[in-house]
């Protein structure tokens, strides 16, 4: 399918070049580091612990297990602490902290659970950031909760 070049916005058409010389130093600072610590859980896949770029750290979904890799057993408020104690490790190997927290989203395997882990999570989040929560029908591992985030570095 062809379209005419003059029909695509502004926007899309800077996209068909090639970045002008004045651009490419702002599009080379645009580098992302994959983060790992042993004081968190190890990755459970092929992924990382998070990666950081000049203006976020993304952390990946944080599951309620040790820095051995061993499964958490206890109640969803222990587990909830697991979870966000790995993230807290793996944003300060990442240079920032979980008060830089600005959006988290957690994944309950029973909304029953709401309740209880909302308990514990506010003791950890008193700066409020954005966060979203859902079930899912299952969890990997088969673990009940699974906490993710984004935080400034």
């Amino acid at each position: 399918m062809f379209i005419a070049r003059r029909a695509l916005p502004v926007i899309f058409r800077s996209t068909l070049h090639k970045p002008s010389p004045s651009r490419l130093p702002l599009i080379r600072k645009m580098s992302a580091v994959p983060v790992f610590t042993k004081n968190a859980a190890p990755a459970a896949g092929p992924y990382s612990q998070a990666i950081k770029t000049p203006h976020a750290i993304y952390v990946s979904g944080q599951i309620p297990c040790d820095p051995q890799g061993n499964l958490v057993e206890g109640t969803i408020q222990q587990k909830t602490a697991t979870c966000i104690g790995n993230m807290k490790a793996i944003l300060e190997e990442a240079g920032s902290g979980i008060e830089k927290v600005v959006k988290l989203t957690i994944f309950l395997a029973d909304m029953a659970d709401f309740a209880n882990m909302n308990e514990e999570y506010a003791k950890w989040f008193t700066h409020k950031p954005a966060r979203s929560c859902v079930a899912a029908k299952q969890l990997p591992k088969g673990v009940s909760v699974e906490i993710e985030c984004i935080a400034l570095p």
